[in-house]
């Protein structure tokens, strides 16, 4: 039976938590037998820093972590967003966290949200012995704008990250496709926000630059999954960076689904259930 992360005492300590702070109703923890499923376990001071770590009862120590990342343009979405895949990671026995982190606004950048991350993972690294699981060993996956922070945290932190998985994410940011498009002049505006920098078409910060996944590819193993129809994020974000790996002899797949729109598992059953799911699972265990 796996070590528990919380002994008893610290579950004790959680239930008087819960009691004392009976207006957060969704704060829970649970320890079962053989597996455990913690929820809204803090990472940093800021109410948006919790994480839910699933650790199912069997997994061999060199096991990955799936590390969720949610959607929601930066600036809105919510952990419990992403439970349902989070659920069938532990169904498949594959340890999981599923984080909050810090919301775009005035003083908040994607550099934050990236930070939380990395605290993120520094947290799980101090438990991730009595979780029998090695340090820095974790697959990254995110949807939409957590498509893009998986994207670009991956690549910057290949010591850390083993494989990234990204559901509908932007890529680029700067380059001129992405200029001369129409899909810039309306989202413009919220990349702006996220960069934290002014966007001027015609004389373009180079922060864009470094905040466009496509600019900063390591060899990382990839998996992409685009929809040809998404109006959120355009089809070309996903083939320019498919075109990128291929050039750069990057380990990645495309799964590009036609007749699809954004983020689609969650309105297509099918597509959810045959197409992204058996996808995800393959990937991380290859």
């Amino acid at each position: 039976m796996k070590k528990l992360i919380l002994r008893y005492h610290f579950f004790a300590l959680g239930c008087m938590g819960f009691i004392l702070n009976s207006c957060n109703s969704k704060f829970r923890v649970w320890v079962g037998n053989n597996d455990q499923k913690i929820y809204n376990l803090k990472y940093g001071e800021h109410k948006r820093q919790k994480m839910d770590v699933f650790l199912p009862a069997e997994y061999a120590q060199n096991t990955p972590v799936v590390l969720m990342l949610h959607g929601g343009a930066w600036k809105y979405g919510r952990k419990e967003h992403m439970i349902q895949i989070q659920k069938m990671l532990f169904k498949n026995n594959i340890p999981s966290i599923n984080m909050n982190y810090r919301l775009v606004s005035k003083h908040i950048t994607y550099k934050d949200q990236l930070e939380d991350i990395n605290s993120v993972i520094e947290k799980f690294n101090t438990l991730s012995e009595k979780a029998e699981l090695l340090p820095d060993n974790y697959i990254i996956l995110g949807e939409s704008a957590g498509g893009h922070l998986a994207l670009l945290y991956g690549y910057r932190n290949p010591d850390k990250i083993k494989k990234i998985i990204s559901l509908s994410g932007p890529t680029d940011f700067y380059s001129p496709e992405y200029l001369h498009s129409f899909y810039s002049k309306y989202t413009s505006g919220t990349v702006q926000k996220m960069v934290g920098t002014k966007f001027n078409r015609k004389n373009l910060s180079p922060e864009f630059q470094k905040a466009s996944p496509i600019a900063n590819i390591t060899q990382v193993p990839t998996l992409l999954f685009q929809g040809n129809t998404d109006f959120l994020v355009n089809q070309k974000q996903g083939l320019a960076l498919d075109s990128a790996l291929t050039k750069m002899n990057v380990p990645h797949k495309l799964v590009f689904m036609k007749n699809t729109g954004h983020a689609p598992r969650f309105f297509s059953k099918k597509k959810r259930d045959r197409i992204i799911y058996p996808n995800i699972l393959e990937w991380i265990k290859k």
